[in-house]
Parts: structure tokens; sequence; C-alpha cells
């Protein structure tokens, strides 16, 4: 089922959420599969809907910045300094991941990637759903991510238990991933963020 995002559809969408679903909704970047971070059942069936590998870790928005202790310990300096200089935005920076955050979001790595997006849509569909979301790309594994809620719907059919329309996707790369777990950051991945702003 495809429901536009409104104010009036977000008690639904979070009802979902909290029953153990799994959602696609359009992220600051592209759509997203959307599950609560701390249910390991939703998070074990956004991995099979994916054909992901489970090495792989899952990252994670959230609405706001007090929602980061819920996710991450000992904040490094260069975890600081880019919250500070690029949240809200197109940035998503590994930590050190609290305690009681499943394995199925770390993978073992006892690392977690978390953003914070720079678009009030998506932060006020976090806040329904109680502050944060898992938020890896809406597409199987080796296939292009998900830029409408019609081209979810065109991967995942009903095997998803709702998908949230949000308009198309409003940038063409995915979010810069910066590891800041030590003393120096480190590029995962070169997105919508260069790296040389990074560094600079």
């Amino acid at each position: 089922m495809i429901v536009s995002q409104t104010i009036q559809s977000l008690p639904q969408i979070a009802e979902v959420v909290s029953s153990e679903g799994v959602i696609a909704f359009r992220t600051d970047t592209f759509y997203g599969l959307g599950a609560d971070p701390f249910n390991r059942e939703a998070v074990k069936r956004i991995k099979k809907l994916k054909g992901r590998e489970g090495t792989k870790p899952v990252l994670v928005i959230i609405s706001d910045q007090d929602q980061i202790e819920r996710f991450i310990v000992e904040r490094s300096q260069s975890f600081e300094s880019l919250v500070q200089r690029f949240w809200p935005g197109p940035l998503t920076l590994i930590g050190k991941s609290a305690a009681g955050l499943p394995d199925e979001i770390t993978a073992g790595t006892r690392t977690v990637g978390l953003r914070l997006p720079n678009d009030q849509d998506v932060r006020a569909l976090l806040r329904a759903c109680g502050g944060a979301l898992t938020a890896t790309s809406a597409n199987p594994s080796n296939e292009n991510p998900a830029k409408t809620a019609q081209q979810v719907e065109y991967y995942f059919g009903s095997t998803i238990d709702l998908i949230v329309d949000g308009g198309d996707a409003r940038v063409d790369r995915p979010s810069t991933v910066v590891d800041v777990t030590g003393a120096e950051p480190n590029l995962v991945r070169e997105g919508v963020i260069a790296w040389s702003e990074i560094v600079k």
C-alpha cells in the first residue's frame, strides 16, 4: 500500500513501525527502508528484503540531536566537529555504538552510522515514529536506490507493510559516510558532501 506523507497519515505510519513493521519512505537522499532500530525482527526483515549480508551494518537517521546518545557513546572530537559543521545534512557519521543496540544494526562491528537529515518533512516522520528509523536504501542488493515510491513498489511490491510517498528524491547522490570512531576522520563513501569539505 502507498500512502502520501501528510500530517493526517503520520499516526498510521507510526502504528506500522511500532507494530514491528517495515516501511519505505523518502529520506533526505533516496528512499529508505524504515523500522525501529531496536526491533531485531524488523531489522532482520529489512536485511532479508534486500538480500543483504549479515556482515553489513544498517544506518540510522534521527530527528534531533538529542537522539544521538541513544546510539553513540564516546563521541570523538572529529564527531563533534563534523556534527557542528554539517548537521543537519547529508553526512552519515560512524561512531561507537551504545549498549543495547542490536547486532542486526551493528553487524558485530560495535559501531553505527548515524545521520540527522536537513529535511523537515523527514524529521517530522521520524519524530512521529519515536525519533529514529533505519534508513538503508530501498532497493535489493546490486540494484539502484529507489528515487520514487513507485520504484519502491516495483522492487518490493506487497512485501513491505507500507510505502510512504514523500515525493521524488531530491538528490542524485547518497550521503557522504565518514568513520569518526578514532581521532582522525576516515572517508568510507564520498557522496553529496565532498571529502575536501570534510578535510577543510
